[in-house]
């Protein structure tokens, strides 16, 4: 992780939250982790997509955000994708489940096109 760059920030719309609620029937206290996987793009990666998976109980967490008693996880070994990176997560209709779209936390700009992510079958808590 970088030294001075401010750390990176998981924003979820509160539709995102609700669908994660329903679809993955979470309760407060369990969990969602976050990580980068080969395949795929964002509007920040090429050659990546970013992949989520239920994790109650994560293996040293750098980012955890809150929500309604939920956590939202990003481990230490996955901070790699995120780094220098802000992620909006929110709920995209036409894939019925999370788009990502990532900005720099330090200002700049990227020079990409902004792409949704399938939902990953990544299921390892403790993969990482």
């Amino acid at each position: 992780m970088a030294g001075n760059a401010p750390l990176s920030k998981l924003n979820l719309s509160p539709r995102i939250i609700q669908w994660f609620k329903e679809e993955m029937h979470l309760q407060p206290g369990q969990g969602i982790k976050f990580f980068g996987k080969v395949y795929g793009e964002t509007n920040a990666h090429t050659g990546f997509s970013a992949g989520m998976a239920r994790c109650d109980h994560p293996n040293k967490p750098v980012i955890d955000t809150e929500v309604d008693g939920l956590h939202f996880y990003v481990q230490a070994a996955d901070y790699w994708f995120f780094e220098g990176l802000d992620a909006q997560i929110d709920y995209d209709e036409g894939i019925d489940g999370p788009s990502y779209y990532f900005t720099p936390n330090d200002g700049s700009k990227l020079d990409t096109v902004a792409s949704a992510s399938v939902k990953s079958q990544h299921t390892d808590c403790n993969y990482n």
